[in-house]
């Protein structure tokens, strides 16, 4: 079989095509202190300066030996975009959503207007042409964004559960708030160099809102997405928090070429559950990764391999602590792994 580089290598595999070997990456957020001691840009200045959080992503694979460079590391940005209030992040934490700025259609008719090159996202566009510029030609280019219905939850707050349940004229136009800001987003992104897009929707979760709801606002929402992106020859990841295998269909059903699923699913059911979607996943990022030693790693990381997920990787994002050896632990046991 032929060998493939980096970026052919994730592009064939997002599609279900065959390749040389599994590649070695992580759809989810990829910083850690020891990488920021490493390459000398750290949390909170490389959530907010375009050169310091490419040169944070670059460590990804220049220490970790991840096949791919991923950005941003947090998923407050979008929120902040629109005037949401942000709890400032640490070296070890990350920011945290604390004001919502939507109560009603007129809120949403005022937030229409924007710059997408604006805010830290434009910092994140700026950090993808960096990455773009150094690795393009070589490794794959990940954006990732918060997806809209979890951008909804961010602006709306937690009365958004309660909205789209009562008032659908209401949730139908946030969400066609959010959903164009991500097609728009997203498009920036791979107008820069991305090549991958990662959703991450956490509480666009099925378990959540049930499955009529999630069809009614969330599906629509993610296939506009998966659409404009496969116009574009970039594939589409989808990630959503808890145990997501009853959904796996519905996700499915999007379009998206692979979804990501978290420690809380059985990986071997998971990939029954679907047709053609690619599933990755999915090592606990605290009880494993952050947790347990290398040589533990190899073995957590064997057992996800023999349930057949087509992408070995984190099952969430990847905690600040984590230590690169159980990192490179798991990239090795991805890179060892012949389909």
């Amino acid at each position: 079989m032929d060998e493939y580089t980096p970026k052919e290598r994730l592009a064939r595999a997002l599609k279900g095509e065959s390749v040389d070997r599994m590649p070695a990456i992580s759809v989810t957020q990829t910083g850690t202190v020891e990488q920021m001691e490493a390459c000398g840009a750290f949390w909170p200045e490389a959530n907010e300066d375009a050169e310091k959080m490419a040169t944070l992503a670059e460590a990804g694979h220049k220490v970790i030996g991840f096949e791919a460079v991923r950005v941003p590391f947090d998923i407050t940005a979008e929120a902040e975009f629109f005037g949401c209030d942000i709890k400032a992040g640490t070296k070890e934490q990350q920011p945290s959503v604390v004001g919502h700025i939507v109560k009603s259609m007129d809120d949403i008719a005022k937030l229409k207007d924007y710059d997408i090159s604006k805010g830290r996202v434009g910092v994140v566009c700026e950090a993808i042409r960096i990455l773009a510029e150094k690795y393009g030609n070589e490794l794959p280019i990940m954006g990732s964004m918060l997806g809209p219905f979890s951008l909804a939850q961010h602006m709306n707050g937690d009365d958004w559960f309660m909205a789209i349940m009562t008032d659908e004229e209401f949730g139908h136009a946030l969400m066609e708030l959010t959903t164009e800001f991500n097609i728009a987003y997203a498009k920036k992104m791979v107008e820069n160099g991305a090549d991958t897009m990662v959703i991450i929707d956490p509480t666009a979760s099925a378990m959540l809102i049930g499955d009529e709801f999630y069809q009614k606002f969330v599906v629509p929402a993610h296939k506009k997405i998966a659409d404009a992106m496969r116009e574009l020859n970039v594939a589409t990841v989808l990630h959503i928090c808890g145990d997501t295998t009853p959904s796996l269909p519905l996700m499915e059903s999007s379009g998206v070429d692979a979804i990501s699923v978290d420690q809380n699913v059985d990986a071997a059911t998971a990939c029954g559950m679907v047709d053609k979607a690619v599933i990755i996943g999915n090592l606990d990022p605290v009880s494993a990764l952050w947790k347990k030693t290398p040589e533990e790693i190899q073995k957590i990381s064997q057992d996800v391999l023999d349930t057949g997920v087509g992408l070995l990787a984190p099952g969430c994002g990847i905690v600040s602590k984590t230590p690169n050896a159980n990192l490179q632990a798991m990239v090795e046991a991805a890179k060892s792994h012949k389909y």
